[in-house]
């Protein structure tokens, strides 16, 4: 697998290549249908100013996030674009059979030669209740403690190389490897490349044991980043893959022309993560409904450390908390995600923060 479909680009004065995360927010006043229309604008843009790569993530059961189907979603953004890397980040192995991922995202591969990335993770991705849904059955730590074999499997289904003798050696994913070897096929150069998604230290070695790129959730576990990158670092092994780590780190970052309007939408997304918290998931609110909001001494707290967590303010305030952030992690790559109420804001947010590293002009 040529390396180049894993390391990204540095454009303009940015420190690291910059990508995008979509959560595919949907705010209150607005519809799924608003939300994923400003998906497509917003992976235009992304792919016009020069970022990397684009993924989605899934999530389930969460009002405010619209992203539970992301090879849907990819599909649609790869109609909608031509060159970006378009990817999941990701999706959550246990929740499906390895068949049918290798199925969906060989279908994207077939889309979008070249252009797919498949993050995987290990958690639910959402409550334990709709986990239990999704996967039918109450065993839900199963799926976790299978990670590893489930992955095997996956990668497997993706090589097509199930060893003779195996149960599933005469089972091909399609689109695959095994039309290349069909009379008359020919076989794409390309496969998605496999990427672990982790917040924790679990994935960090598991992906540098295997010698795969790791992308590390800081935008929600930033106390867990540098020791996790420090593990994967010191437990890389080159592979086939890689000859040397590559890490991303995912980042909650919001630029404004207004820094007020920044805190405003900043402590608005503290809000949504407080109801999603304490089990009353709903739509992204507004600021208002947030400046009306009684928040007790406990939220108040968790608010001052999730919007510590989030890289803010105007875009100049926004640089220069990117670049710390990565001095300080030594990330080979930052995946910027933008929470605001309205869709615009988040496209807004994007341009000047491309803006401000001077990253290719749309």
């Amino acid at each position: 697998m040529p390396v180049d479909e894993i390391r990204g680009i540095t454009q303009g004065t940015a420190p690291v290549p910059l990508s995008v995360l979509d959560l595919v927010t949907v705010g209150a006043g607005h519809t799924a249908s608003e939300a994923l229309r400003t998906s497509v604008a917003l992976s235009r843009l992304a792919e016009s100013r020069g970022f990397h790569r684009y993924w989605v993530a899934e999530h389930h059961s969460m009002p405010g996030v619209a992203s539970s189907s992301p090879a849907v979603i990819l599909a649609h953004l790869a109609a909608h674009t031509d060159r970006i890397r378009l990817g999941s980040g990701g999706v959550m192995l246990p929740n499906h059979a390895p068949l049918a991922i290798a199925e969906q995202f060989g279908t994207l591969e077939a889309m979008a030669p070249g252009r797919i990335d498949l993050g995987l993770g290990r958690a639910p991705g959402t409550d334990g209740a709709t986990a239990a849904a999704l996967r039918r059955t109450e065993r839900l730590s199963e799926g976790a403690d299978d990670f590893p074999e489930q992955l095997a499997e996956l990668t497997r289904f993706l090589d097509d190389d199930f060893p003779d003798g195996h149960p599933y050696s005469r089972i091909h994913a399609i689109p695959g490897p095994v039309q290349g070897s069909s009379p008359g096929g020919v076989q794409s150069p390309h496969r998605p490349p496999i990427w672990l998604l982790g917040s924790s230290g679990f994935s960090a070695r598991l992906s540098g044991m295997l010698g795969l790129p790791f992308a590390f959730a800081h935008h929600f576990s930033a106390h867990n980043t540098i020791p996790a990158l420090d593990l994967y670092r010191e437990s890389f092994r080159p592979s086939e893959v890689l000859d040397a780590p590559y890490a991303l780190i995912g980042v909650s970052a919001l630029a404004t022309d207004d820094e007020k309007e920044a805190r405003r939408q900043v402590r608005a997304a503290a809000l949504n993560m407080v109801r999603l918290r304490t089990g009353r998931p709903g739509l992204f609110p507004t600021p208002e409904e947030t400046e009306a909001y009684a928040f007790g001494p406990l939220e108040e707290e968790f608010v001052q450390s999730w919007a510590a967590n989030i890289v803010h303010g105007t875009a100049d305030e926004v640089r220069s908390g990117l670049d710390d952030l990565q001095k300080r992690t030594g990330a080979d790559e930052l995946m910027l995600t933008s929470h605001a109420h309205r869709g615009e804001l988040r496209l807004r947010s994007y341009e000047l923060i491309a803006d401000a590293y001077g990253l290719p002009a749309a």
